[in-house]
């Protein structure tokens, strides 16, 4: 089963001093030309001495090793022996729980000369300790500024005191080709810094499932475990990517690697030394991809884009006089495939910014101006804690807005109640009634659109209840009997 693990080679004509040229003559029996290899000695040392070092010398400086450990609890007993697991199993165990450390690496990339370092959010994951390791061997600990799972990304900071540490580049926008040469710079298996060298195999590749903003580009470089964090660059010296992933049934690599691309590193960066926090901007829209049908039902020759199924009332979009049924084709000239790929062009901006999208309506096509917002967050949270006889007792719940719900990695067009924490002690963990991340929509067959009115609900005494959830990919009906059975089925 092919499985994604976080974590080139171009030849150079004129091996041995021969300079092989190409020079196309016509077949005068076919009227084709054909192309025959001429060989040439080399005239000059730069024909054959042609090498990535100057690329490597300017950026392998910047790039970290990253060593984590985390403190986790362990139960040690006569029983972890492997022939006691083969027949009691992995988890039975007994006696004091002891600790151990678990240890990982990865890479980082130096990016501001006061010691900031970008690296990915799996590499620093849960860490009691971080300590990053500069290509000359110095040491440093580190603190995390920021760490955002939905974009796999996390900034830290080292102290070198006075003295400015080697850099590395930021692309300023993200015009990779496919075909273009780029070096993949990293710690490999914990065994150094290593360089790889190989091509973009594919940019703008969304259903990867790394992360939340999935949008990366792909890469034959050979990234391996450690790999993750480190850079991607191109033969300008400039970062281009942070390799974060591969594709390999053996954990290895086979050639296909993904980097997550300079504009969305630089998105976290700036929300990490200006904001803060990570508030995106909006379009405000729901939408749904252009399949085959939908293209040619619109007047499509081919699938592609993001049909509008849905506007929030008052956001950027419906503002601009955008409509359901319009199709997203392109937003700054860059085409949209899918609505990933549209959330990603939008994440990586700034509120207040214009983009220009291209729409298809009607059959016409034409560009609309719309300014990106942040999304709001109305209504408040209001996160409340539920007491009382009933079976909701223990649980946290809150108000969805857009950017609560962004937060919880939830759809920011959904409203309601969301479930936030369940106690394991109160009847809604010990029978299930409720589990995190359920949206609760009504009960007793009455709307709940916000805490007050699951509030003022479960005040009033009832005799059975019965209850609606939106649990992720489906909506639930459940009935709780007198003894705490609770019984639900999927509600068409």
């Amino acid at each position: 089963m092919m499985r994604v693990r976080f974590c080139l080679s171009f030849l150079v004509l004129g091996v041995l001093g021969v300079s092989i040229g190409a020079v196309a003559q016509e077949d005068g029996d076919t009227g084709r030309e054909e192309t025959s290899l001429v060989r040439q000695v080399p005239t000059a040392s730069s024909e054959v001495l042609l090498s990535y070092a100057p690329v490597v010398k300017e950026v392998a400086p910047a790039v970290v090793n990253i060593y984590t450990a985390r403190k986790v609890a362990a139960r040690q007993s006569v029983f972890s022996d492997s022939f006691f697991r083969r027949f009691m199993g992995d988890n039975f165990s007994f006696g004091a729980p002891r600790e151990r450390v678990q240890r990982s690496l990865g890479s980082g990339v130096i990016v501001r000369a006061d010691g900031v370092v970008v690296t990915n959010n799996h590499v620093i994951g849960e860490a009691d300790t971080i300590k990053v390791v500069l290509a000359d061997r110095r040491e440093y600990d580190a603190e995390v500024i920021l760490a955002d799972a939905r974009t796999d990304l996390a900034i830290l900071r080292i102290d070198a005191g006075e003295e400015d540490l080697p850099v590395a580049r930021l692309a300023q926008i993200d015009q990779m080709e496919v075909g273009d040469i780029v070096l993949a710079i990293g710690n490999p298996f914990g065994i150094g810094q290593t360089v790889t060298s190989g091509i973009v195999s594919a940019t703008a590749r969304t259903q990867v499932g790394v992360s939340d903003f999935g949008f990366f580009l792909q890469t034959d470089a050979a990234v391996n475990p450690g790999n993750s964090g480190g850079a991607l660059v191109a033969l300008t010296g400039d970062l281009v990517g942070i390799n974060t992933a591969i594709f390999s049934r053996t954990g290895d690599t086979s050639g296909i690697g993904f980097a997550i691309p300079a504009s969305m590193v630089r998105s976290v960066l700036r929300a990490a030394l200006d904001e803060g926090e990570i508030i995106r901007p909006w379009l405000g829209i729901a939408g749904q991809p252009v399949t085959s049908d939908i293209a040619r039902a619109v007047g499509l020759d081919r699938p592609g884009g993001v049909m509008i199924s849905d506007l929030y009332a008052g956001g950027p979009a419906a503002l601009s006089g955008l409509e359901p049924g319009d199709v997203i084709l392109g937003i700054d000239g860059e085409d949209v495939v899918d609505e990933r790929g549209l959330r990603f062009r939008t994440a990586t901006r700034e509120a207040g910014d214009h983009v220009q999208l291209l729409i298809l309506r009607d059959g016409e096509r034409s560009v609309w101006d719309v300014e990106l917002a942040l999304l709001p967050e109305v209504p408040e949270r209001q996160i409340t804690r539920l007491d009382g006889r009933h079976p909701f007792q223990g649980i946290t719940v809150g108000n969805l807005s857009p950017r609560f719900a962004e937060e919880l990695g939830v759809d920011p067009m959904r409203s309601g109640v969301v479930t936030l924490e369940v106690s394991r002690r109160s009847p809604a963990g010990r029978f299930g009634f409720v589990r995190p991340g359920d949206i609760i929509l009504n009960v007793q067959n009455e709307l709940v659109a916000s805490v007050d009115d699951l509030l003022a609900i479960t005040e009033r005494p009832w005799e059975n209840w019965v209850y609606r959830v939106r649990r992720p990919g489906r909506l639930l009906d459940c009935a709780v009997a007198k003894n705490g059975a609770v019984e639900c089925r999927v509600s068409g």
